[in-house]
């Protein structure tokens, strides 16, 4: 498919293009019908809402708040009546406002506090939120603060208006993507070959998206869907573009030509993102355990975009590839390239030194990582699930400022009622036992309606207090129970809370689902039971230590309002799942990449030390510019103006730096050299009836015979490797290593690593020539007799010594 999508490279443009207009037709004439759902099936507080919709089915506004206060005086003097009044009859004139109620009225006399210094009006719209038309909402908080004056504040708080502080949509992913441009750039060198991923990852998601509007109006898709959907879009989809452009660089380099660069990469890269791909899906999948109808419409969301991105990745790109030809390289690799010919593939630099360093002292820097992820995991034991809301947006946002007065001037909890609803006729005495309860600070019953009474109940204390769910645990187990009423406690705050106990009840399931898919996955693909049970545990330290930065940040307040997040409170409580889940997909993703060089070179070596070494050196730079590219996306969604995605952005931006620079470049590599060859023990019973799975096959280097050497020319390939060392024992960085046959044609050529390693391809058993030279050193070649497996091969040079290859 990847040699087909790059010979006709001009029909796949067109139908990504053709795919993206027509879809954005569909959506611009659809339109969008997203649903917060937050009802869960056999909780209190969904029959609480059900019998409310029963009672009120009229009542689908949404209803927002105009708050004002008197500095001095009482906000019933003439002096603020006469500004505020017209300013109120205007606001119900217009179209779109269904009603305002007028705390000037008789039957308003509630909605000024007591010390008359504060009052509220409260505005409902004929549809909700979403629905509403942002320039009604812009007219409408205009209207009320012209009304404001010295010694008179006006704010508005509610759903609709919070729209009008949200920041233009797309800020979060426009600057994610320019700074993913910027990485791109400083790892390729190259402005074509730095668009590439960025293109295909703009595709991927728009057509995600775009979908996602659509599904909109035949399932629930929440609001947040969209927001998660491009986060974990834009991430993955630039990430999964970047593995294959950087194999199809690498080809060319190596001296390939570009078709078969970029089908190599394709069959190589490809696979293995397939292979990641598939693995987030199923980890997303994974949210459906929870039997929560609010997290359906987030899994369709976000595996919807991460397929489309997957599917981007192995058709857009090849045809881009085709487009671009050589110049995916840069100027100065092409000079180079033509000058002194292909390159050799071998690892070097800070990465090779650092792999180096690792496997000479793995205990260090094990006991060095495992101290670091266990402090950031201090802050999860602190753990709250709950639920944000107004109170917790910018000191300087009206929202906040109406939220605030309102607490000032009616108590904490009038922000976040409860609605005791009893079917019929509430019974004698419960509405004077509510208010006598502890924690209660008003009571209000309505007349009952199409026979549901409704008592509404202001708490003590702020919707997000641990007291608030003690009193609601008080009214529903011991209040109601012993007054003989059917009743039910609803109410966002409420709802909130049944979250919250649900998730702490079926997280545990989830966690376990999805960490044996993943520890099947791996069993299949790497055919060892360690490798698995590694991964599995630096899934759950990860996850620990980037819910403890969460809760440190968003809970704790160590910095909210310096990254403009507003203030601090309970995690929301269906977080922790989505979190999990993108969390466990994306680890797995860098284990794939990781694991699957060190189990090649294992499989080619059956030498654990080198595997892991050269796995390391060789995808330690690519997977650490892929996380780096994740942490700027995710990072980017604070500017969303959303306090979930805020959350699920800074703890994804965490998650991922914990786990590639601290869990896949130092303690998971360590762990492997601690281990040794038991990283890939697997009993035989196991191996034959586990099938096979191929997650990123070898470039198998073409088999060449030699006319004058018929002992190699059949058999398997093998390979030789050693160290190339002084006589002094220290490591030669840089020496060329050169296997010939007999008759002196040329197989295989390496320069050796920063720790001296090298390895080179034979193409079967056989007698071969091994040359090896450095400068100032001289040269040495000897004898090589290679058998069925690896052989062991070090090579000592010394400083002048007769150059004995030429």
């Amino acid at each position: 498919m990847a040699r087909w999508c790059y010979r006709h490279r001009l029909v796949v443009l067109l139908l990504w293009v053709g795919a993206l207009f027509g879809l954005g037709a569909a959506s611009s004439a659809a339109g969008t019908n997203y649903a917060n759902v937050f009802s869960l099936p056999n909780t209190d507080s969904t029959t609480a809402y059900d019998l409310m919709e029963k009672a009120f089915p009229e009542r689908a506004g949404d209803t927002d708040t105009v708050v004002w206060k008197a500095d001095e005086g009482s906000v019933r003097d003439e002096s603020v009546r006469s500004r505020i009044e017209p300013a109120l009859e205007e606001i119900g004139r217009m179209k779109g406002v269904g009603e305002v109620t007028d705390p000037y009225v008789e039957q308003g006399a509630a909605q000024i506090s007591r010390d008359g210094r504060i009052a509220y009006a409260q505005i409902t719209f004929t549809e909700q939120a979403n629905g509403v038309p942002k320039e009604l909402i812009e007219d409408v908080v205009d209207t009320a603060r012209a009304a404001e004056r010295d010694g008179l504040q006006v704010e508005l708080g509610g759903q609709a208006i919070a729209r009008t502080q949200e920041p233009p949509q797309g800020t979060a992913e426009a600057v994610g993507i320019l700074a993913a441009a910027v990485v791109l750039f400083l790892a390729f060198g190259s402005l074509f070959a730095m668009l590439l991923p960025i293109v295909v990852a703009i595709a991927g998601v728009g057509t995600g998206l775009i979908g996602t509007m659509l599904l909109s109006h035949v399932t629930d898709v929440p609001e947040v869907a969209p927001l998660l959907g491009s986060l974990i879009g834009l991430g993955v989809g630039i990430d999964y573009a970047l593995f294959i452009v950087t194999r199809h660089r690498r080809g060319i380099l190596r001296g390939m030509k570009p078709e078969e660069s970029a089908v190599t990469a394709l069959n190589t890269s490809g696979r293995a993102v397939l292979f990641a791909g598939g693995t987030v899906c199923i980890a997303l999948a994974g949210m459906l355990v929870m039997n929560m109808r609010f997290l359906d419409g987030v899994v369709v969301a976000t595996s919807l975009t991460v397929v489309l991105s997957v599917l981007a990745a192995i058709t857009l790109l090849p045809a881009l590839l085709g487009l671009l030809g050589m110049r995916v390289l840069s100027r100065r690799q092409r000079r180079r390239l033509a000058a002194t010919g292909p390159e050799p593939a071998e690892a070097s630099g800070l990465a090779a030194r650092w792999s180096s360093y690792v496997q000479r002292r793995p205990r260090p820097v094990a006991a060095l990582a495992v101290v670091v992820m266990a402090l950031l995991a201090i802050p999860v034991l602190s753990l709250r699930l709950g639920a944000t809301d107004q109170g917790n947006h910018q000191e300087s946002q009206t929202t906040r400022q109406a939220y605030d007065l309102l607490a000032e001037g009616f108590g904490p909890g009038f922000n976040g009622p409860l609605q005791v609803v009893v079917e019929g006729d509430a019974p004698a005495g419960l509405v004077d036992t509510i208010r006598s309860t502890e924690g209660v600070a008003q009571v209000a019953a309505a007349p009952p309606a199409n026979d549901v009474t409704v008592i509404q109940v202001v708490p003590t204390t702020s919707p997000q207090s641990e007291q608030t769910d003690r009193l609601i645990d008080r009214l529903r187990d011991d209040v109601i129970p012993q007054s003989g009423a059917e009743a039910h406690v609803g109410g966002v705050t409420a709802v909130f809370k049944d979250f919250a106990s649900v998730t702490g009840e079926r997280l545990p399931y989830f966690i376990v689902t999805i960490i044996a898919l993943g520890f099947l996955l791996l069993l299949v693909a790497f055919r060892s039971l360690v490798v698995p049970l590694t991964a599995a545990l630096m899934n759950l330290i990860a996850a620990a230590a980037s819910f403890g930065v969460l809760v440190a940040i968003f809970q704790w307040g160590w910095g909210t309002e310096l990254i403009g997040v507003g203030k601090e409170g309970p995690i929301t409580s269906f977080l922790p799942v989505i979190m999990l889940s993108l969390l466990f997909g994306l680890s797995m993703d860098y284990q794939v990449f990781l694991v699957s060089r060190m189990h090649e070179e294992w499989v080619h070596t059956r030498d654990n030390a080198r595997a892991v070494r050269v796995g390391l050196a060789e995808t330690s730079r690519v997977i650490n510019s892929a996380a780096l590219i994740m942490i700027c996306v995710f990072s980017a969604f604070v500017l969303s103006g959303d306090m979930e995605g805020a959350m699920a952005g800074i703890g994804l931006a965490a998650a991922v730096a914990l786990d590639a620079f601290i869990l896949r470049t130092a303690l998971v590599p360590a762990a492997m050299h601690m281990l040794g060859n038991s990283n890939w023990w697997l009993p035989d019973w196991l191996e034959k009836r586990l099938p096979h799975l191929a997650v990123e096959p070898k470039e198998e280097p073409a088999a060449a015979v030699d006319e004058e050497e018929p002992v190699a020319a059949a058999g398997r390939s093998s390979v030789v490797h050693g160290f190339v060392r002084t006589a002094d024992g220290d490591p030669i960085d840089g020496a060329a290593v050169t296997l010939l046959t007999k008759g002196g044609r040329q197989l295989d050529r390496v320069t050796s690593l920063a720790d001296g390693s090298y390895i080179v391809s034979v193409p079967a058993p056989g007698a071969y020539l091994l040359a090896t030279s450095a400068e100032s050193y001289g040269s040495r070649a000897g004898q090589v007799v290679v058998t069925e497996g690896p052989l062991v091969y070090d090579v000592e040079l010394a400083e002048g010594e007769v150059d004995a290859v030429n």
